[in-house]
């Protein structure tokens, strides 16, 4: 049920969770998984949530890694909701992670977020290029075969709000994967200024369904 996207001469499989598969490459990609968060929520006295979203990002993420038997994973940033959110991660949740990484070759790209290397293993870097692409947190506007995350792109269809691809001839913007991550709406300047006029919006949930960018 995902989207193919023919995108720089590669077919991208765009997939109902948020994540991107690149099969020729064996990968997976996703963005914003903003583990930890509820822990930072409460450590800052912010507002108190469940403290699920971990397990359940993880679960997605088995699930992902399961269906695509993806080697190599690329993180786009803000993986962690800040520096310290790993240490306050529960220990089986970080043993859960571990799993996931081993054997598999694991990019960490540095977001906001989480600006330096984390504690965890793989390798950790600004960006990540990967003929013909450039893998990075925030998209910048003069590049071309870009991918990226960071605004948690949202669309709204049949009065629903749901978490989007936005992608055109020039770049891909990766919906936030993590859990209580919210959004921002594609009609926002911040996005309708990077996106080209033709983009199109592809929204996550049962299956990955492509529309017009809305404006």
């Amino acid at each position: 049920m995902h989207h193919a996207l023919f995108f720089h001469g590669e077919t991208l499989h765009l997939m109902p969770s948020g994540a991107l598969h690149w099969p020729a490459r064996k990968t997976l990609g996703v963005s914003d998984l903003h583990l930890g968060k509820s822990e930072r929520l409460a450590r800052r006295g912010g507002t108190l949530l469940p403290p699920y979203e971990t397990q359940a990002t993880l679960e997605k993420l088995d699930r992902d890694l399961e269906h695509t038997r993806a080697e190599s994973v690329i993180c786009l940033g803000d993986s962690f909701d800040d520096l310290a959110a790993l240490d306050g991660i529960e220990e089986p949740s970080r043993l859960w992670l571990t799993r996931l990484m081993a054997g598999r070759d694991w990019t960490w790209i540095t977001g906001n977020h989480d600006p330096g290397p984390i504690d965890i293993g793989g390798s950790h870097r600004a960006e990540l290029k990967l003929r013909p692409f450039t893998f990075r947190h925030i998209a910048e506007p003069a590049e071309t075969a870009e991918i990226s995350g960071h605004y948690h792109p949202k669309a709204r269809l049949a009065g629903r709000s749901k978490p989007c691809f936005l992608a055109d001839a020039n770049r891909l913007i990766l919906p936030a994967y993590g859990a209580y991550t919210g959004g921002l709406r594609c009609e926002d300047p911040a996005l309708a200024g990077l996106m080209a006029k033709d983009a199109l919006a592809i929204l996550t949930g049962t299956r990955a369904l492509a529309i017009p960018m809305p404006r």
